[in-house]
């Protein structure tokens, strides 16, 4: 092993995040070993995956699923320690021996480990972009203070990154930036009549066109909720405002973002619809290394399409953009009640349209408080998670909004 070699955490190793990155890691054997592998309960690809890669550390949130995890390795030729807990969680992910952590949990459970990270002064691969919406301007600050390297690696986060420049990133006016525009595939339903939206199913809904995601990711993509998250995560992560970050619907998802500039250039990243892309790039920053994505052929695609994104079929957009222009807490109440909204819809117990439903009347419900501390977001967090379990619970079918 080259004394060069970085030794990566992954936080949320099992998640479509987790397993591209190791797909990446693998090719470059002399240059990245895996320190620590996590997971919320998945044991079975979480012992395939310490089986191939051999890390020190393997965390598992759930204490039952270590206990098993624990058990199964006994009897296979691994020094592999397997942890249990969020403190487990933030140990592998602080812990001095470790030079890059992909923070790639999904949703407010992975803020105090990719905090963690941050306040360790890490590299952060940021795919986690629910700890950037819920904390904002304490997570920027934290980055600063630490010292930390941040590479965002959402594919819209990433391509905007690349298309900044490079020493100017935080100081947009300066480097002659107009603004930014966030693509959007639209999801699965971007052209399906809007009555026929009441009847979608959790399957239809993860259904993604041109991306593999999981389950929560893939319905946030469906409502447009995930464009919402990443024009509040690039406000933050690029220090503007929303009046300066555009959404455009691009149904091939081969321009992940643009950025526009005062003499009228227009700068865009284009791929393949691959995470391994931007994993590559936030690992070999500021080099560029192998990803495995094969060659963009621009012939056989033939055309590029970009339609303005209709807010009547995506209302979670606009509740995303109130949320960003309240600011304090209202951006964490926002995330809170579409995760338990989400799981609602992916339990059966709402409909598709009852999500942006439960999302508004919890936000209307919730005081907004200056977001002064991490502490009182996650309580902010707690108070809208019962809030949106009480409006499911009330009502079997809360009415949808379409406007």
């Amino acid at each position: 092993m080259s004394s060069l070699c970085k030794n990566v955490t992954i936080l949320g190793a099992t998640g479509s995040i987790g397993v591209n990155t190791l797909d990446v890691i693998a090719r470059h054997p002399d240059a990245y070993a895996v320190f620590a592998l996590t997971a919320n309960r998945n044991v079975e690809l979480l012992r395939q995956q310490v089986l191939e890669h051999q890390p020190v550390y393997a965390v598992l949130q759930d204490e039952a699923a270590a206990r098993t995890l624990r058990e199964q390795l006994a009897a296979e030729p691994v020094t592999t320690e397997v942890l249990c807990g969020i403190e487990a969680l933030q140990d592998v992910a602080r812990a001095t021996e470790v030079d890059y952590v992909m923070a790639a949990i999904v949703g407010a459970a992975g803020l105090l480990p990719t905090l963690a990270a941050v306040n360790a002064g890490k590299r952060v691969l940021l795919a986690n972009k629910e700890a950037l919406v819920m904390t904002g301007k304490l997570f920027m600050q934290a980055v600063a203070d630490a010292g930390a390297e941040l590479l965002p690696i959402d594919s819209e986060h990433n391509a905007i990154y690349q298309c900044l420049p490079a020493a100017n990133t935080a100081q947009k006016t300066r480097a002659g930036v107009n603004r930014i525009i966030l693509t959007a595939s639209g999801g699965p339903f971007r052209t399906v009549d809007m009555e026929q939206l009441a009847e979608v199913t959790p399957a239809q809904a993860c259904a993604h066109p041109n991306w593999a995601m999981g389950a929560k990711i893939s319905v946030d993509s469906a409502t447009m909720m995930n464009k919402g998250l990443e024009l509040i995560e690039a406000c933050w992560l690029f220090d503007t405002t929303q009046d300066n970050v555009d959404i455009l619907i691009h149904p091939q998802s081969i321009v992940h973002s643009l950025v526009e500039y005062s003499d009228g250039s227009m700068l865009a990243q284009m791929g393949n619809p691959d995470m391994r892309t931007p994993i590559a790039y936030g690992l070999g920053w500021p080099e560029r290394i192998a990803s495995g994505v094969a060659s963009l052929d621009l012939a056989s695609i033939g055309r590029l399409e970009f339609e303005p994104l209709d807010p009547a079929r995506f209302p979670c957009v606009r509740l995303a953009e109130e949320a960003m222009a309240a600011g304090g807490t209202a951006t964490a109440t926002l995330n809170a009640a579409n995760e338990i909204a989400v799981a609602a819809f992916l339990a059966g117990r709402i409909s598709y349209l009852a999500i942006a439903e439960v999302v508004d009347r919890v936000m209307q419900s919730c005081t907004v408080r200056p977001a002064d501390s991490v502490a009182i977001v996650l309580e902010e967090d707690q108070q809208a998670r019962q809030l949106a379990e009480q409006a499911i619970s009330a009502s079997a079918e809360p009415r949808a909004i379409l406007s």
